[in-house]
Formats: structure tokens, C-alpha cells, sequence
């Protein structure tokens, strides 16, 4: 099954639904594609729904990765919801789990973006 992803908008957070694989080939590239085009079009936070993910391979950890490093470097977030078994242990595995901030549940997910706070902005005169 190849990859197919679906664009959602929640509450000013773009959600892009990824179902299939995420391998090296077009499927890496189109995630990569994918999340620098919503940086473009003005969207910081972003959330990859993984649940529907049913294989991942070394290719597609760095391409989360390379999307998790683009959406800062652009001044942005991005987070990963609903980890299949496989998926939740290979973060696990190779310890991106400390890396990723990953939630079960949509609206944990979108939430999660408005309780951060710059640090630097407390106590500022």
C-alpha cells in the first residue's frame, strides 16, 4: 500500500493524516514535500497522524526527523499522533521518542500547542 495523506485543519493546526508507508521513494519525499508546503502557506504547528501508518522504515524515521527540523528551523513545531505499535517502538528503539512530543489523542495534540509559553517572556521587564 502506498502512501496517502489527507490535510485536515483543527482549530488553526494543520493535522496531515498519513496512511500507508513511509519508505525511501516517493513516499519519503512526499512527506518531506508535504510538511515544507504547509510551513509555506503560513501553518507553524503542524501534527502528523501516524495511526494509520502500517510500516516505517530507517528512510522514513529521518524524514520525520527532517520535518520535525524544518518546522523549527522555520520558526514552527511539529508533533506526532496516534503511534501505531511498530511505529511507538521503533521511536522507542532509537530513542526519537525524546525527540518528538507524541500524543494519543487529536485534541491532547492541539491543545498541547497553546500551553507552551515562552520561558524568556515570564518575569520580562
Amino acid at each position: 500500500m502506498s502512501l496517502h495523506i489527507v490535510d485536515k485543519l483543527i482549530q488553526g493546526v494543520c493535522v496531515l493524516d498519513l496512511r500507508g508507508r513511509i519508505t525511501l521513494g516517493p513516499e519519503t519525499e512526499t512527506v518531506r514535500t508535504r510538511v515544507k508546503q504547509a510551513l509555506a502557506a503560513g501553518h507553524s504547528r503542524i501534527i502528523l497522524d501516524l495511526g494509520e501508518v502500517n510500516y516505517i522504515d530507517s528512510a522514513g524515521l529521518a524524514t520525520l526527523v527532517a520535518s520535525y527540523t524544518s518546522a523549527q528551523r522555520a520558526g514552527g513545531e511539529l508533533k506526532l499522533l496516534r503511534l501505531t505499535k511498530l511505529v511507538r517502538s521503533l521511536m522507542q528503539i532509537t530513542r526519537l521518542s525524546t525527540v518528538f512530543e507524541i500524543y494519543d489523542s487529536v485534541d491532547d495534540a492541539v491543545r498541547s500547542f497553546d500551553r507552551k509559553k515562552p520561558a524568556a517572556a515570564e518575569g520580562a521587564p
